[in-house]
C-alpha cells in the first residue's frame, strides 16, 4: 500500500496520511487530521481535528471501540460507539456498528448491520426523545402498588 512511494487516494478524496497496520492495536485516545486508516485495532476515542477535512476509513478488518468524530466516516469492518459525522457516513456491505450514528448524509450498501439509532443532524429533539420530554415535561413514572398489579392482570 505504501511501498510504491504514492499515497493511496480512496473513493472519497482524501489521501491516507496514516494508517494502523491489520497487526497493531492501539489503547488510548486519537487525535488526527487528513486521512486515517485503520486495518486493524483501536480501543480509545478517535476525534478528529476541529476544523480539518478528515476522513476515518475502517477496513474490513479493521475495529474500533470507542467513540468517533470526523467530519467524513467510512466503515467497512466494525465499530462499536457512537459515531458522530458532521459531513457523511458510508457503511459498506460488511460493515457492523453496535452504537448510534449521527449523521448529515448516510450511504449505506445492503448488508451493512446497525445496531443502534440513525440520528440525522437536523433532527428535532421531539424526534430523538419523544414529545413529551421536548416540551420539558417529565416522563411518566412507572405504575406501583395497586395500579402495577392491575396493569399485570390486564
Amino acid at each position: 500500500m505504501f511501498g510504491s512511494g504514492k499515497q493511496k487516494t480512496p473513493r472519497h478524496g482524501n489521501a491516507v496520511e496514516t494508517l494502523v497496520g491489520p497487526r497493531a492495536v492501539i489503547r488510548g485516545d486519537i487525535r488526527f487530521s487528513g486521512g486515517l486508516y485503520v486495518e486493524g485495532a483501536i480501543h480509545g476515542k478517535v476525534l478528529a481535528d476541529d476544523g480539518s477535512a478528515a476522513v476515518l476509513t475502517i477496513a474490513e478488518d479493521g475495529r474500533i471501540e470507542g467513540e468517533v468524530r470526523a467530519p467524513v466516516v467510512v466503515i467497512s469492518g466494525q465499530m462499536t460507539g457512537d459515531v458522530y459525522a458532521s459531513e457523511r457516513v458510508e457503511l459498506a456491505a460488511n460493515a457492523r456498528v453496535q452504537g448510534n450514528i449521527h449523521y448529515k448524509v448516510v450511504e449505506m450498501a445492503a448488508g451493512a448491520t446497525i445496531t443502534g439509532r440513525l440520528i440525522h443532524a437536523d433532527a428535532p429533539l421531539a424526534q430523538l426523545t419523544g414529545p413529551d420530554q421536548a416540551a420539558g415535561e417529565p416522563a411518566p413514572a412507572p405504575a406501583r402498588g395497586k395500579a402495577r398489579a392491575e396493569a399485570a392482570e390486564a
